[in-house]
């Protein structure tokens, strides 16, 4: 079963752009780079970014194939390696909007470690008993809404727009962390709930995992300038918020802090 429907992509919108790094916003479904897992695929962030632009590209970071929003590139391998290194020393603030199924009625801190999920092919040779990995993100609820739809056992349907703040960057660390807390993501065919994956596709017409890297924060490692790079949600989750009885327009969604 596929995480979301296989678009078409055209032109990738750039949301920064320096003489040492360019972000753009990350349609959900686009692999960043190429892949021997996904050899049928044609369509790559960093493929796109270089042709797009004229000139060759450096991943820093990466995002899922079915998250959208802020993903950062680096213009050389010095910028590359410099903005690699304000991840690895956790200098960089990474926000996320979850919208998951139930209700988060407080803030959380969940430091909880995860044991490395490892791919049939790709991991055939890697240590099967590796112990689990230090894994931390701050979760906070932003809205709420109830429908009186029954899924299951229950008379109404639930969920939650979530901030996530992944304190470490473990192999989908926020969507194992909000299982673990009984709030799946909605669209997370490996980690979610298919009972309301389904309901969602069906009654909001929007099939994808329903995560986005909304927002980027870091000191330039050469103008030491504070940069906040921010991602839309997009008219179509926007749709949703509204239908939900939340704000309807992007401003709403920026992080405060």
């Amino acid at each position: 079963m596929q995480e979301s429907v296989k678009p078409q992509f055209d032109e990738l919108t750039i949301l920064y752009r320096d003489e040492n790094y360019i972000a753009i916003d990350k349609p959900s479904g686009l692999l960043v780079h190429r892949s021997f897992l996904d050899k049928h695929e044609t369509q790559f962030a960093m493929q796109m970014l270089r042709d797009q632009i004229g000139q060759h590209v450096f991943p820093v970071h990466r995002l899922d194939r079915p998250t959208s929003g802020v993903l950062l590139f680096a213009l050389s391998s010095e910028a590359a390696r410099d903005m690699n290194q304000l991840f690895i020393d956790g200098q960089i603030e990474k926000r996320y909007l979850a919208l998951v199924r139930g209700f988060l009625n407080e803030s959380i801190f969940l430091d909880k470690p995860l044991k490395e999920e490892l791919d049939k092919i790709a991991d055939k040779f890697a240590d099967q008993n590796k112990a689990p990995q230090e894994a931390q993100t701050q979760f906070h609820c932003l809205h709420q809404a109830s429908l009186p739809i029954p899924i299951g056992k229950y008379p109404t349907v639930r969920y939650s727009l979530v901030e996530c703040f992944p304190k470490t960057g473990r192999k989908h660390q926020i969507r194992r962390h909000l299982k673990h807390l009984s709030l799946p993501i909605i669209g997370d065919v490996n980690h979610g709930d298919n009972q309301h994956n389904q309901f969602f596709r069906e009654h909001f017409k929007l099939r994808r995992l329903m995560l986005f890297a909304s927002e980027l924060k870091f000191v330039h490692p050469y103008s030491k300038q504070p940069i906040t790079i921010r991602a839309p949600l997009g008219d179509a989750m926007l749709t949703i918020c509204q239908q939900l009885g939340w704000p309807t327009e992007e401003k709403d969604y920026y992080g405060n802090h």
